[in-house]
């Protein structure tokens, strides 16, 4: 008995180390494909548009971050909305620095006093999408930093489409490290892993059917139809979340050429791990099915535990050589070439210990619905928060 159980766990990590090498080369192609797509002519659409954006608290980089919004190479109008809880929030200061450096552009603060749902920022979004006047919003994280093309190439996906009418634009980021290696960590799933993950299930299902929140560009009719943002106050994965109701209206969601960066915080490793297990239990609870297909992805981890399983024999030693190769293909092609991640080739060395760390919080997600989110423990239940007692 124990030799069969043996021999079945070396079948099976077998199987999934070839599975595992599959998905590293069906990444590639969606990689591949989203690449030719970008290099197409850009549309002529510039309408004007709002950015909203919900702070709390002041992070190291963030005002640069606002910069980079106010430094747009762009032919329409746009105006910056910044919506905060109390105007005793040390992100106020931030922005009124920001109107003064840029006093030719469009730039409000707004207080949003109100806690409608257990999610603060939709909260405060809600509060704050009365005070644009433009028929297009444009959301994104108070940390992200864009190009000076960003809002071109972004509004330019709105142009008239001979199918549907599109309804969000959203965009790929990738993460800029500080310091620690959890960060680094961090960092590095977003631009091997998680990216290569939306491209290829945008590859696999003709096109993305949820928004990333590092950006969600939204035409205002459409954001009205599905009951505005008020009706996603009680959502962890608002983007997700408000992508998916779009699709479901009858519009399409459209992936930018644009690639956006998010900064990660200098994470100690509890840290780490609770900002790893709130992205995954969000991703089960929102997409079960496709959360239990990500056993498909761990393929380097599958293929060191084939190693194991098989007693070090030469046909595991010969997958484990080539996932790995496949596996620093696929990271350096979506890290590297799609994202335009500098971090990446320096820190290719910590994949393999990064992967197998990912297998572990996989695992965990299944675990529990419980979730730290800024400080506070909820149960995350259909996609909803509530406080955990």
């Amino acid at each position: 008995m124990p030799h069969v159980l043996a021999l079945s766990i070396e079948i099976f990590t077998t199987v999934l180390t070839v599975a595992g090498m599959g998905y590293f080369v069906a990444a590639m192609v969606a990689a591949r494909a989203f690449i030719a797509v970008r290099r197409k002519p850009l549309a002529a659409c510039t309408p004007t548009v709002s950015i909203l954006k919900s702070l709390k608290g002041l992070d190291p980089g963030m005002l640069d971050a606002f910069r980079s919004h106010c430094r747009q190479d762009y032919a329409g109008q746009y105006e910056l909305l910044f919506g905060v809880a109390s105007l005793s929030d040390p992100a106020v200061e931030a922005v009124r620095q920001l109107i003064a450096e840029f006093p030719a552009l469009s730039i409000q603060l707004v207080e949003c006093p109100q806690r409608l749902g257990t999610n603060g920022k939709v909260s405060t979004l809600a509060q704050l999408a009365p005070h644009a006047k433009h028929d297009f919003l444009l959301i994104n994280d108070s940390d992200i930093t864009v190009s000076p093309t960003y809002l071109e190439r972004v509004m330019a996906c709105f142009a008239a489409s001979a199918s549907k009418e599109v309804g969000m634009v959203t965009a790929l980021y990738r993460g800029r490290a500080h310091q620690t290696l959890a960060s680094r960590f961090e960092a590095l799933g977003i631009a091997t892993d998680f990216q290569a993950g939306v491209l290829l299930s945008k590859m696999i299902e003709g096109g993305l059917h949820y928004g990333l929140g590092s950006t969600l560009a939204v035409r205002r009719s459409a954001l009205d139809k599905i009951g505005g943002l008020a009706t996603l106050v009680d959502h962890l994965a608002d983007d997700y979340e408000l992508g998916a109701r779009i699709d479901a209206a009858g519009y399409r969601v459209v992936l930018s050429a644009e690639v956006v960066e998010t900064s990660i915080p200098a994470y100690g490793w509890l840290g780490f791990v609770d900002h790893q297990l709130r992205w995954a239990r969000t991703v089960r609870d929102a997409r079960p099915g496709g959360y239990i297909g990500l056993i498909f992805t761990h393929g380097l981890a599958w293929a060191v535990l084939n190693v194991m399983a098989s007693g070090v024999s030469l046909i595991s030693l010969w997958l484990l050589g080539l996932s790995f190769f496949l596996r620093l293909t696929q990271a350096m092609m979506v890290g590297a070439e799609v994202l335009g991640d500098h971090q990446v080739l320096p820190n290719l060395w910590l994949l393999p210990l990064r992967d197998l760390v990912a297998m572990g919080i996989w695992v965990s997600g299944f675990a529990g619905n419980t979730i730290v989110w800024r400080g506070e423990r909820f149960v995350l239940k259909n996609g909803k928060l509530e406080k955990a007692s």
